[in-house]
């Protein structure tokens, strides 16, 4: 078996590594809008939940050369951001939207998403999405970086205030899985949907 010490090997060696192992991962589309009023949208796969009570989740937010990107400083500046879970029959959309835009542009409009008011916080959502989960930021950490160099990333935990599903994946308070048909992230360009679904019980 290979041993391989992280600090001895590249940050996108770290990357290729960590990516290629830790898989399927789920895609949060994330939407925030900057304090001029723009809406930004961006996918992130780093994500997933913190805790049932208050229901929490958690993203990461990679910074590139150490810039911070809109949707963090977005978070940062406005304590609110919408979660939507990445499905099947938005996935080209919510790709699009992960270009690099100008600051003052909106990749909602780019990708022909279509904007819907939230409820609890002032940052809109995309209407197409099967689930949107409206939250506000309970903490957020930059982390990260090494020999001097400041953070390589913003780790944020936000709480879910409301939540919005599309009724035909909800059934008495379980998801449908396949109605949903929600999209993971694997390594580099490749992605996966549901597969097989097998059931384990747990030990008593």
């Amino acid at each position: 078996m290979l041993s391989i010490n992280p600090k001895e090997i590249s940050e996108r060696e770290n990357y290729t590594l960590l990516t290629g192992m830790i898989i399927p991962r789920p895609i949060a589309f994330v939407t925030t809008m900057s304090t001029e009023g723009v809406v930004n949208g961006a996918p992130f796969s780093y994500f997933n939940i913190v805790s049932a009570n208050p229901p929490m989740l958690s993203i990461s937010v990679q910074r590139k050369d150490g810039k911070m990107k809109d949707t963090a400083r977005n978070i940062y500046n406005t304590q609110e951001f919408v979660v939507h879970v990445a499905d099947h029959e938005n996935i080209e959309k919510f790709n699009l939207a992960s270009a690099n835009l100008p600051s003052d542009k909106s990749e909602l409009e780019y990708a022909k998403l279509t904007p819907v008011e939230s409820e609890m916080v002032s940052v809109p959502g995309v209407e197409e999405a099967k689930v949107r989960l409206e939250c506000k930021l309970v903490k957020g950490i930059p982390l990260g970086g090494i020999n001097g160099e400041g953070p390589s990333c913003d780790l944020f935990i936000g709480e879910i205030v409301l939540v919005h599903l599309d009724e035909k994946i909800y059934d008495h308070s379980y998801i449908k899985t396949r109605e949903l048909n929600p999209i993971s992230r694997l390594a580099g360009p490749k992605y996966a949907t549901i597969g097989n679904i097998f059931l384990i019980e747990r030990p008593k």
